[in-house]
C-alpha cells in the first residue's frame, strides 16, 4: 500500500516537472499567406446544430465544412454506421466540402431521420463533427372530440383545458373567439404555461360559446384549432366570497428543475373571491437583481440566465380580503456540460513538449473521454510520447510526423460537448506577421501598443529596439507575451523608429514600425452659459488647440442630439450662432472636436428669457370703506424670476381710460392691500416685472366704487404774489377728481393784512386756481388760506401762507460811492446801502455800470459801451476787472428790486495806471544776405502806457532741433526793424521779441528764419597743375537756375506742418536741393522722377542734413523733385509740394587752344621777343638811357589809352576788345562786374605783378605790367595757371 502511494507521489512529481518545462504552444496564424505553406491537420469550421429539425417540404442540408493542409476529404456515419453517400442517389456531397444535400421530393423525410456525424481527414489526422440528430418537424391534427357545454355557478373557479397535439417543436398556444379576436385576460382570467385557460372566479359576462384554443406550429407555419367550448354561468346558487386556494400547482409544495444558463419559469394560479393578488419571494434569499420579470399579471416568475445560486425555495403568496395562502416551489439547478478550458490546437517543434487540456463541469459531473483521429484513444496505437491524466494529455519529446487530431467528449444526462484539437509538429523559421513600416499614432499621455505578431516553430522570442538601442521589459516599457510592446504613458520623446526581432533556433526576422506621439486635442475657450432674450442672438464659442498634423472636425449637439435642421443655426469654424432665438432653443449645447485619435468636448446651457406673461384671475376680497384686498395668479416667468408686481388703477368716474400706478409689491407676493379714496370708481390691473421687462397688463378686475365723503386735503402750492403796486394774486393747485372725495368741489379763499387787527376777507370759488386781490398797499405782508369744500362738508383746517402785495421801483440812489484802483486792470468800488423804506419791495441787489472814457496815451477810435456788474442782496462793495491800463473810466450805481431799477448815483471818474504792453505786431524776419537777416515789427496794438523799448533775443537751432546760445538786444521804442549781421549761413535761427513799459515786458512773440545758402560752396571748380605747359581752365559753367516754392522769406512752418520752403540750384548734370524741416532728421529722403514718365520715383537718403546734391541728371530733361519724411514702416507721413526743375542742355565743346600748334608757336615767338627786349633794356640801363615809352605816354593823354581799365582789368592801348568779349556760356558774377576771360593774351597776364622792375620811374609798370585783379566774390576761381613770364625769369 505504501509502495503504491509512493509511486503515485512520484508520478505526480514527474508530471509537475513536465508541466514546468513545457513549451508554450504556438497559436495558428490566421494570415492566409502563412497558412498556404504550412501543413495542418483538419479543423471543422462549420457544422449543423446538434438538434436539427427539418421541414419535410424542403431538401435536407447537413452542413460540414473543414480546413487543413492538404485540404481534407469527408465521410459520414449514420446511427454510428458508415453512411455510403455514393450509393444513395438522393444524397449529394458538395465538392471540396462535407455538406450533404438530401433530395426528399420523392421520399418521406422520416427515411432520413437519424444521428449523423461528419469525419474530415487528411494525412495529418481526422476531425469529427458533433452528433447531428435529424428529426422531421410535425404539426399533427387535433383529435376529434366533442366538447360538452360547461355549466358553472357565478363566483366559482374554472379551468378550460387546451391539450394540443404533441408537435415538433411544441406549438405556441393562444385563445381566441369566432372573430379571431384574442380573449381578454386579467388577474382573474389568464392563460397558464401549458396553455390552459384559468378563471379564479367566473362572472355572468363569462357566458359564451366561442372559447377556442389555437396551436401554431412555427416550423410549418400552420395553425390548428380546438373545437369551441361553451361556458354557461348560472346565478341560481352563486358561490360566496372565499379565501385563496391554489389551482396550479396544487397543494403547498412542488419541485421544478432547470438547467444552468436556461430561463426558469415558475407559475402560481389561485382561485378565490375576490380575485387574489399574487406576489413572489425567495425563501432565505433575494430575487436575482436585474434578471427576474413578472408575467401574466404576476402569476408567472421568469428568471433569465439561471445560475447555481438561483436554486432554492420560492414562495408564491395569494392574498385577498378574506385571507392568504402560499405555495413553496423548490428549484433544483442542473447543468449540461460546459467548458472550463476547451482543448486548443498545438503547433510544436520537434523535441518539444505540449499539453491538451479538456476541463469541463456540469451537474451531474460530466464524464470525459478522449479520441484520436476519431478513434477512442484506448483503441488507437500506443504512443510512448503521450500520457493521459484524466482531462489532460501530455505530449513530450514529439517527433516529426506525429501530428494528429484529438477529440475530447464530455457528457452527462443533460447533454454533451465535443471538441477537436490538433497537434501539428512543425519546424519553421520565424515570420513577422505585422505589416512592415506601419505607423502608429497615439496622443500624448495615452497608451501606445506596437504589434509584433510572429510565427515560427519553435515559438520565436521577441526583442524590441528603438533607434538601435535595446528595449528592456520594465519601467515605461512592457513587452507582452504575444510580442506587443506597450508604452504606458507615451510622450513626444517616445516618437521614432522601433524594430522588433523574432528569433528561434532556425533564424531571425525583424520588422520596423514607427510611433508618432501627437499633441492632445484641447478646448481652450469653452462655450459659456448664455441667457438670451427671445428673438435675440446667442453665440457659443469653442476654440480648440490640436496637433497640426491631425485634421479636426467640429460637431455641435443640442441636448445630446443633432442640431435642429434650421437656417437660424449658423456654424462657424469655432462657433455656433443661433439667430432669432425661440423658446424651444433652450437646452444644453455641446461642442465636440474630433480627430482621428482623440476628441474633446465642452457644454454650455442656453436659457431663453422674455417678459413674463401677465397675471391672471384678479379678485377683490376683504372689501372695506377705504381699502380692498387684491389677489392674482402669476403668469409664466419665462426663465427669468419675477422681481415685482406693479398695480395700476383706472378712475372711470373722473379720468376714464387713464391708468395710473398705485403701488408695487415684491415678486413673491400674490396679494396686496390697497388704500382707496372716496368717490372713485376703481378698476385694477397688475403687471409683472422681470429682468427682461414688464409684462402685458392683466385683464382688469371688476369695478369697485367707494362712497363720497368730505375732502381730506386742501389745495397745495398756495402762494400770494404781488403783480402790481396795488394788487396781490393768490394761486393754488387744484384738487384732482380723485382728491375731491365727493361732488360739488369748491375753494374758500381767505386773506388779511398781517399784524393788523382786522377780520378775514373770504369768498368761495369753483373751477379756478387763482384770485386777484385789488386795492392793496405797496409791498405789504398778507396772510392767505385756501380750503377745499364739497357737498359733504369742509376740508381740514387750511395752513396760513404769508405773501406780499405788489412792489414798486426804489426811490433813491446809493450814496457815498468811492473807487479804489488796485492796478492797471482792477479797481474796487464801495457804496452805502439805500434805506429799506425807499426800496418799496424786496431788495435784490445793486447794479454797477462802468465804461472807459478814453486812453491816456492815444486817441480811441470809438467810445466803449458800459459794462454792468450785479451784486446781490445787501453787498456794499465789489471789484471791477478787465480794465485797460493807462485809461480814464466812469461808473455809477443803482439799487433794484423785483419791479425794476432805482435812480443811478452820480458818475464817478477814475484813472488806471500804466501796465505791461501787448505783443509787438506784424513780427517777421526776412533774408538779406548769406550771413544776415532783417527783423521787422510794428508797435503793439495795446501800449498800455509809454513804451520804453523792445527786447530782442535770438539763438541758432541745429539739425537736431537743439537750441544754441541766446543773444539779447535792447532796442529803442521808436525802432521797428534791425539788421543782424555776421550770422552763420544756411542756419535756422529763432527770435523772441517783447515790448516794454515802465511796468515791465509784455508777451513774447517768436519767429524762425534761415539764412540763405552760400551757392559758392556748391560749386567745385577744378584746378589742375602741370609741368612745362599749362592747360587753360575749362569753359565757365552753365548759368545758375533757381526755383522756389515760396518767397525767400524763411519763416517757421505752421503748426502741424514739418516742411517749410524748398529751393533748388541746377547745373549741367546735377541739382542742389535745400529745404526747411522741423521734424526728426533720421527718416528724410529726396525723391525725384523724370517729368511725364511712368517710371517709379528714385529715393535717396538725406542722412541728417537739409541740403542734398542730386547727381547723374540728364541735360535737357525736366524732373519732379520732392522731399519726404517717412515712419518706421516706410510710409510717407510728411511731404513737400513737388518741385519742377529743368537741367540745361550741354553746351558745345570749345577747342582747347593749349593743344593747338599755332598757339604753341606764338608763345615761343613772344618768349623770344621778350628775351630780346630784356637784353636791350639791360644794355640801355647800363648806359644810363631812358626807354622812350614813358615819353610817348606823357605826350598822349588820350582817355581811350589808359594804363589799365578799372572795370575789366585790361590795358587800354594793347588790349583787343574782341578778344575780351565773354563767351556765350560764360557766367556774369553776382556782384555785376565783368569777369576777365581766362584765354586773354594780354601781356599783363605774363607779368609778375608788383611794382615795375625795369625802370625806376615806373614807366614800364604803367604800360605793360600791373597786378591782375580778381573778384574776391568769385569763389570758384581761386587759382590761375602758372605765368610763362615767371617761368622765363626762372630760366634767366
Amino acid at each position: 500500500m505504501d509502495r503504491k502511494r509512493n509511486c503515485t507521489l512520484c508520478g505526480g512529481a514527474v508530471m509537475m516537472l513536465l508541466l514546468g518545462h513545457m513549451t508554450t504552444a504556438l497559436e495558428v496564424p490566421l494570415d492566409p499567406k502563412v497558412l498556404e505553406g504550412l501543413p495542418q491537420p483538419p479543423t471543422i469550421t462549420h457544422q449543423s446544430p446538434k438538434d436539427y429539425i427539418i421541414d419535410p417540404r424542403e431538401n435536407i442540408i447537413i452542413h460540414c465544412e473543414a480546413k487543413g493542409k492538404p485540404h481534407p476529404s469527408f465521410s459520414w456515419t449514420r446511427n454510428s454506421t458508415h453512411f455510403d453517400v455514393e450509393k444513395d442517389s438522393k444524397v449529394i456531397m458538395k465538392p471540396n466540402s462535407g455538406t450533404l444535400v438530401i433530395d426528399i421530393s420523392d421520399e418521406k423525410a422520416e427515411a432520413y431521420e437519424g444521428i449523423y456525424q461528419c469525419i474530415a481527414r487528411n494525412e495529418h489526422g481526422s476531425a469529427v463533427s458533433n452528433n447531428i440528430v435529424i428529426r422531421q418537424s410535425r404539426s399533427p391534427l387535433w383529435s376529434k372530440e366533442k366538447n360538452e357545454p360547461i355549466t358553472v355557478q357565478r363566483g366559482m373557479s374554472l379551468v378550460l383545458q387546451c391539450r394540443p397535439p404533441a408537435g415538433l417543436p411544441p406549438p405556441i398556444i393562444f385563445w381566441m373567439d369566432n372573430n379571431f379576436q384574442r380573449l381578454p385576460q386579467s388577474s382573474r382570467v389568464s392563460q397558464a404555461l401549458n396553455g390552459d385557460l384559468y378563471f379564479s372566479n367566473v362572472l355572468m359576462d363569462d357566458t359564451r360559446n366561442d372559447y377556442i384554443c389555437y396551436a401554431r406550429f412555427p416550423h410549418t407555419q400552420t395553425i390548428q384549432q380546438k373545437q369551441p367550448i361553451t361556458v354557461n354561468v348560472l346565478d341560481n346558487s352563486p358561490s360566496g366570497e372565499r379565501a385563496p386556494s391554489f389551482m396550479h400547482p396544487p397543494g403547498t409544495h412542488s419541485t421544478a428543475t432547470v438547467l444552468k444558463g436556461d430561463t426558469l419559469e415558475l407559475e402560481c394560479i389561485a382561485d378565490g373571491l375576490p380575485t387574489p393578488d399574487i406576489s413572489w419571494s425567495k425563501v432565505n434569499g433575494e430575487l436575482p437583481s436585474g434578471r427576474f420579470l413578472f408575467h401574466s399579471f404576476q402569476k408567472t416568475l421568469k428568471i433569465t440566465e439561471v445560475t447555481d445560486t438561483d436554486g432554492g425555495d420560492y414562495r408564491c403568496l395569494a392574498n385577498n380580503l378574506l385571507g392568504s395562502n402560499h405555495h413553496i416551489i423548490t428549484v433544483v439547478v442542473k447543468a449540461a456540460p460546459f467548458w472550463i478550458s476547451a482543448p486548443q490546437n498545438l503547433i510544436l517543434a520537434p523535441k518539444e513538449t505540449g499539453m491538451l487540456t479538456c476541463r469541463v463541469d456540469g451537474n451531474p459531473r460530466p464524464k470525459v473521454t478522449w479520441s484520436v483521429n476519431g478513434v477512442a484513444i484506448e483503441n488507437s496505437p500506443k504512443d510512448p510520447s503521450r500520457k493521459i491524466e484524466d482531462d489532460v494529455i501530455i505530449l513530450s519529446d514529439v517527433q516529426t510526423g506525429s501530428s494528429a487530431v484529438y477529440q475530447c467528449n464530455a457528457s452527462n444526462e443533460y447533454g454533451y460537448l465535443l471538441a477537436n484539437a490538433f497537434v501539428s509538429v512543425l519546424a519553421e523559421p520565424p515570420r513577422v506577421l505585422t505589416p512592415p513600416n506601419h505607423v502608429y499614432s497615439v496622443i500624448t499621455n495615452s497608451r501606445a501598443l506596437l504589434d509584433c505578431a510572429s510565427f515560427g516553430s519553435p515559438l520565436p522570442k521577441i526583442t524590441w529596439f528603438k533607434d538601435s538601442q535595446s528595449i528592456l521589459d520594465g519601467g515605461s516599457y512592457i513587452i507582452h507575451q504575444n510580442g506587443t510592446l506597450e508604452i504606458n504613458v507615451a510622450q513626444p520623446l517616445n516618437s521614432g523608429k522601433y524594430t522588433c526581432m523574432a528569433s528561434n533556433n532556425l533564424g531571425n526576422k525583424e520588422n520596423h514600425v514607427y510611433l508618432e506621439v501627437k499633441e492632445p486635442t484641447r478646448i481652450l475657450k469653452q462655450p459659456e452659459y448664455k441667457v438670451v432674450q427671445r428673438n435675440g442672438v446667442a453665440v457659443f464659442e469653442c476654440k480648440v488647440k490640436h496637433d497640426p498634423t491631425l485634421l479636426p472636425t467640429m460637431i455641435w449637439l443640442k441636448d445630446n442630439g443633432e442640431l435642429p435642421d434650421d437656417v437660424r443655426f449658423e456654424l462657424g469654424s469655432d462657433s455656433l450662432t443661433i439667430h432669432d432665438v425661440r423658446e424651444d432653443d433652450k437646452g444644453t449645447y455641446t461642442c465636440i472636436r474630433n480627430t482621428t485619435l482623440d476628441h474633446d468636448s465642452a457644454s454650455a446651457t442656453l436659457t431663453v428669457v422674455e417678459q413674463p406673461d401677465p397675471p391672471t384671475d384678479l379678485e377683490l376680497t376683504d372689501q372695506r370703506e377705504h381699502s380692498v384686498q387684491l389677489t392674482w395668479t402669476p403668469g409664466d416667468e419665462h426663465n427669468s424670476p419675477i422681481k415685482s408686481f406693479l398695480i395700476q388703477y383706472e378712475d372711470s368716474l373722473h379720468e376714464r381710460g387713464i391708468w395710473a400706478n398705485m403701488t408695487e409689491v415684491s415678486g413673491t407676493s400674490t396679494t396686496a392691500r390697497l388704500e382707496l379714496s372716496p368717490y372713485v370708481y376703481y378698476s385694477f390691473r397688475v403687471l409683472a416685472l422681470n429682468e427682461v421687462g414688464l409684462s402685458e397688463p392683466s385683464v382688469p378686475s371688476r369695478q369697485y366704487r367707494t362712497n363720497p365723503a368730505q375732502p381730506d386735503m386742501n389745495p397745495s402750492n398756495v402762494k400770494a404774489v404781488g403783480t402790481s403796486p396795488d394788487s396781490m394774486t393768490i394761486t393754488w393747485k387744484e384738487l384732482t377728481g380723485l382728491e375731491s372725495n365727493g361732488p360739488g368741489l369748491q375753494y374758500k379763499v381767505s386773506w388779511r393784512q398781517k399784524d393788523v387787527d382786522q377780520d378775514w376777507n373770504s369768498l368761495t370759488l369753483a373751477n379756478v386756481s387763482q384770485y386777484v386781490v385789488t386795492g392793496t398797499d405797496t409791498f405789504v405782508p398778507y396772510e392767505v388760506t385756501v380750503q377745499a369744500i364739497n357737498d359733504y362738508g369742509l376740508g381740514p383746517r387750511p395752513e396760513v401762507v404769508l405773501g406780499y402785495s405788489g412792489e414798486d421801483s426804489p426811490t433813491v440812489a446809493p450814496e457815498n460811492v468811492q473807487v479804489s484802483v488796485q492796478n492797471g486792470t482792477v479797481a474796487e468800488v464801495h457804496w452805502d446801502t439805500v434805506p429799506l423804506s425807499t426800496v418799496r419791495g424786496r431788495l435784490k441787489g445793486y447794479k454797477v455800470s462802468y465804461w472807459k472814457l478814453r486812453s491816456l496815451h492815444k486817441q480811441d477810435s470809438e467810445p466803449e459801451k458800459p459794462r454792468v456788474l450785479i451784486f446781490s442782496g445787501n453787498e456794499t462793495e465789489g471789484h471791477l476787472s478787465g480794465l485797460h491800463p493807462y485809461s480814464q473810466y466812469s461808473l455809477n450805481i443803482r439799487a433794484f428790486n423785483g419791479k425794476g431799477d432805482g435812480p443811478s448815483s452820480s458818475d464817478q471818474h477814475f484813472l488806471t495806471p500804466e501796465g505791461v504792453p501787448g505783443p509787438p505786431a506784424e513780427f517777421k524776419v526776412r533774408n538779406m544776405d548769406l550771413d544776415s537777416l532783417i527783423v521787422e515789427w510794428a508797435p503793439p496794438l495795446e501800449d498800455n502806457g509809454h513804451l520804453t523799448g523792445y527786447l530782442l533775443k535770438y539763438q541758432p537751432i541745429n539739425t537736431t532741433d537743439e537750441l544754441g546760445p541766446l543773444k539779447e538786444l535792447f532796442l529803442l521804442a521808436n525802432e521797428t526793424s534791425i539788421t543782424l549781421d555776421n550770422l552763420k549761413y544756411s542756419t535756422r535761427y529763432k527770435f523772441y521779441l517783447n515790448a516794454m513799459t515802465v511796468k515791465g515786458s509784455g508777451p513774447t512773440v517768436t519767429e524762425e528764419a534761415v539764412t540763405v545758402m552760400d551757392e559758392a560752396l556748391i560749386r567745385h571748380p577744378a584746378v589742375k597743375a602741370g609741368k612745362g605747359s599749362v592747360s587753360p581752365p575749362p569753359p565757365p559753367p552753365t548759368p545758375l537756375v533757381t526755383q522756389s516754392l515760396q518767397p525767400l522769406l524763411h519763416n517757421a512752418p505752421p503748426a502741424g506742418r514739418m516742411f517749410g520752403s524748398v529751393n533748388s540750384s541746377v547745373e549741367e548734370d546735377h541739382a542742389m536741393i535745400c529745404w526747411e524741416y522741423s521734424g526728426p532728421d533720421r527718416n528724410v529722403f529726396v525723391e525725384y522722377v523724370v517729368d511725364n514718365s511712368k517710371e517709379p520715383w528714385k529715393t535717396e537718403f538725406v542722412n541728417g542734413t537739409r541740403t542734398y546734391q542730386i547727381r547723374g541728371l540728364k541735360p535737357g530733361m525736366s524732373y519732379r523733385v520732392r522731399v519726404v519724411a517717412k515712419d518706421h514702416s516706410d510710409e510717407t507721413v510728411h511731404s513737400t509740394e513737388e518741385l519742377l526743375i529743368t537741367v540745361p542742355a550741354m553746351t558745345s565743346k570749345q577747342v582747347d587752344i593749349a593743344t593747338q600748334g599755332w598757339f604753341i608757336g606764338l608763345m615761343c615767338a613772344i618768349a623770344l621777343l621778350i628775351l630780346v627786349l630784356l637784353i636791350v633794356c639791360f644794355i640801355k640801363r647800363n648806359k644810363g638811357g631812358k626807354y622812350p615809352v614813358k615819353e610817348k605816354e606823357d605826350a598822349h593823354q588820350d582817355p581811350e589809352i589808359q594804363p589799365m581799365k578799372e572795370d575789366d582789368g585790361t590795358f587800354g592801348e594793347y588790349s583787343d576788345t574782341e578778344d575780351h568779349k565773354p563767351l556765350k556760356s560764360s557766367r556774369t558774377p553776382s556782384n555785376g562786374t565783368a569777369k576777365k576771360d581766362d584765354s586773354d593774351d594780354s601781356l599783363v597776364d605774363y607779368g609778375e605783378g608788383g611794382d615795375g622792375q625795369f625802370n625806376e620811374d615806373g614807366s614800364f609798370i604803367g604800360q605793360y605790367s600791373g597786378k591782375k585783379e580778381k573778384d574776391t566774390a568769385e569763389g570758384n576761381e581761386s587759382s590761375e595757371a602758372p605765368s610763362p613770364v615767371n617761368a622765363m625769369n626762372s630760366f634767366v
